[in-house]
């Protein structure tokens, strides 16, 4: 008798056990081999250009058409558009009327890196090097002392863009950023770590080899600039029209002597992007209309035309709207407005984990835990809110049934104490719709270093809770 009111009393309380000691060995075989697809995708889409690139091929291999080349849309059909080659977006026409709302997953597919600068090359006692410019938060010094690679594009005044991607090949060189020695440190070891690296001081060697030409005023840099030409047909002037990034030169591996971790550079938030991806490719006939987002721009506030901000998103519903009612001519805002009233979506996004060594950054009542799950944050924000979309009580609580009958775990809380900082998301942007929006992604270990830490097990749970809400919320 006493047990049965234990177990009664029980159920009143919030549990949030590690995975890992509830999942069943289905699961976690499942879990495995879900996290190796990921990092084989994950290494090729280490850009937003990538990414968007390869969800393109994926998606086109399994029948999605560009909605550009469509006139009318019906049950079942499936359709996508690349937002200026560095996002993504497609569907999957559902049962119901489009004008009932969608159900939408959306993520984003930039991370933290460094950036050339439009005037990057200078040579410095006999060494090149790239001047970069850090993009998103960053800690500064963390970007210094590994192999990194150049990924990215560049355009020539003849209209052709040239790829680049240097440094993943084994056969590759890597490239790299120095710091001092710790015996002539001292000064440096006595600054705050915002300032051990000034952001001018990231300067990526490229080269240390002359040309031979003795007449040459700059020889090392001209060396460099023969090489980039000969290989790439890129003169020194094409860099102001390049889109280069400096990202780790390393794979996504296993970490643990039980592999239960990932150890990548880009979790944030690619880790939410390819479940979100692959939630959508699965869906065949659905009875909403479901849409995936895969936006660029969001370390940097969602600007840009590329950006969750950007217009094209939405002109991709609207036009998925459109030709669902039999043409373009057949188009009403007013019924497009309420169509994006009517919409649910999930912002995947990722969030902190609770790191034991940095403790007093967290408030342990109210925050993640790494393989406890995925995690539903109300609202995001800075201090008191700032910033924030907060979803509605009667949302989360239908988003919390569903995750109940498809036996999901998740957890919940903040993103750190009140007044210990904050972030933000994509959610905002999509809320001004009227749209029902949360945040739900998985929690992070040292979140926008070169190297973050995700559980394989929380992603795993990612992929079912994804493709569970795009299915079953209404």
């Amino acid at each position: 008798m006493a047990n049965k009111k234990e177990n009664k009393t029980a159920e009143l309380f919030a549990d949030y056990p590690n995975l890992y000691k509830t999942a069943s060995s289905d699961d976690l075989k499942a879990a495995f081999a879900f996290a190796e697809e990921y990092k084989a995708f994950l290494d090729a889409s280490k850009t937003e250009r990538e990414f968007a690139s390869n969800a393109v091929s994926s998606a086109k291999e399994l029948g999605y058409k560009d909605i550009a080349d469509v006139t009318k849309l019906k049950a079942g059909d499936k359709v996508y558009t690349s937002v200026k080659g560095k996002g993504f977006a497609a569907a999957v026409i559902g049962k119901r009327p489009v004008a009932e709302g969608f159900n939408i997953l959306g993520a984003h597919i930039d991370s933290p890196r460094l950036d050339l600068k439009p005037n990057p090359i200078y040579e410095d006692r006999e060494t090149v090097y790239f001047k970069t410019h850090y993009y998103g938060g960053i800690k500064k010094y963390q970007w210094t002392t590994i192999p990194l690679a150049i990924h990215g594009v560049v355009f020539t005044k003849d209209g052709k863009m040239h790829e680049i991607c240097i440094g993943e090949k084994e056969s590759d060189p890597v490239f790299y950023i120095t710091d001092l020695l710790p015996h002539l440190g001292g000064d440096q070891m006595s600054k705050k770590a915002s300032d051990f690296v000034p952001a001018e001081d990231l300067n990526v060697v490229i080269g240390g080899i002359p040309v031979k030409d003795k007449d040459t005023k700059e020889p090392y840099k001209a060396a460099v600039l023969k090489l980039l030409h000969k290989e790439y047909k890129i003169t020194e002037k094409d860099f102001v029209s390049a889109e280069i990034e400096i990202v780790p030169a390393t794979k996504a591996r296993d970490l643990g002597f039980d592999r239960a971790y990932i150890a990548a550079y880009g979790h944030d938030d690619k880790v939410c992007a390819f479940p979100a991806l692959r939630a959508l490719l699965a869906q065949a006939k659905p009875e909403r209309t479901c849409v995936t987002f895969l936006t660029d721009k969001e370390e940097i506030g969602s600007y840009a035309n590329s950006g969750a901000q950007s217009v094209l998103y939405e002109n991709f519903l609207m036009e998925i709207l459109a030709k669902s009612m039999g043409g373009e001519d057949k188009f009403n805002m007013l019924t497009f407005r309420k169509a994006l009233a009517g919409t649910k979506m999930l912002s995947t996004d990722v969030t902190t984990a609770f790191d034991p060594k940095y403790g007093n950054v967290f408030e342990e009542r109210n925050t993640a835990f790494m393989s406890h799950g995925i995690k539903l944050e109300k609202y995001t924000g800075a201090r008191g809110k700032s910033g924030s979309s907060e979803a509605t009580g009667d949302f989360i609580a239908q988003i919390t049934d569903i995750f109940s009958q498809n036996s999901i775990p998740w957890q919940t809380g903040e993103l750190g104490k009140i007044d210990a900082g904050g972030g933000g998301t994509i959610s905002c942007f999509m809320a001004k719709y009227g749209m029902d929006v949360i945040d739900c992604g998985i929690p992070v270990w040292s979140m926008h270093a070169p190297i973050e830490v995700i559980s394989k097990i929380d992603l795993y749970y990612l992929y079912i809770a994804y493709k569970a809400f795009i299915e079953n919320i209404k």
